[in-house]
């Protein structure tokens, strides 16, 4: 595995869902990037003994965790506990692109 990675080669859109990349796993860690094109939604989940975070690169979107929910932009970090649940919808009028890591990997 390349140590060095250069997020905009694994950045692109699907329909109807959104873009989902793996940038890397281990055992213990896995980073991924999410494109979510304007009006596209990754509906509120959770997952069960895993952290999760997301880092808003590009664009602007709804993200919601437990009962909470605001509107962010570029260099904004949201962290969703383990078994908390959470979403995000893009709600701008351009791409957004978001890092995404999760411990333990899934």
């Amino acid at each position: 595995m390349n140590p060095f990675i250069a997020l905009a080669e694994h950045t692109g859109s699907s329909e109807p869902k959104h873009f989902k990349a793996t940038l890397m796993q281990s055992e213990r860690l896995m980073l991924g990037v999410n494109c979510l094109e304007p009006g596209q939604v990754q509906r509120v989940h959770s997952h069960g003994g895993q952290d999760k975070f997301y880092f808003v690169i590009e664009g602007e979107g709804r993200f919601t965790v437990g009962a909470e929910s605001q509107t962010l932009g570029a260099g904004h970090l949201i962290w969703a506990p383990a078994d908390v649940e959470h979403g995000v919808e893009n709600t701008g009028d351009a791409r957004l692109t978001v890092l995404m890591g999760m411990a333990p990997s899934p």
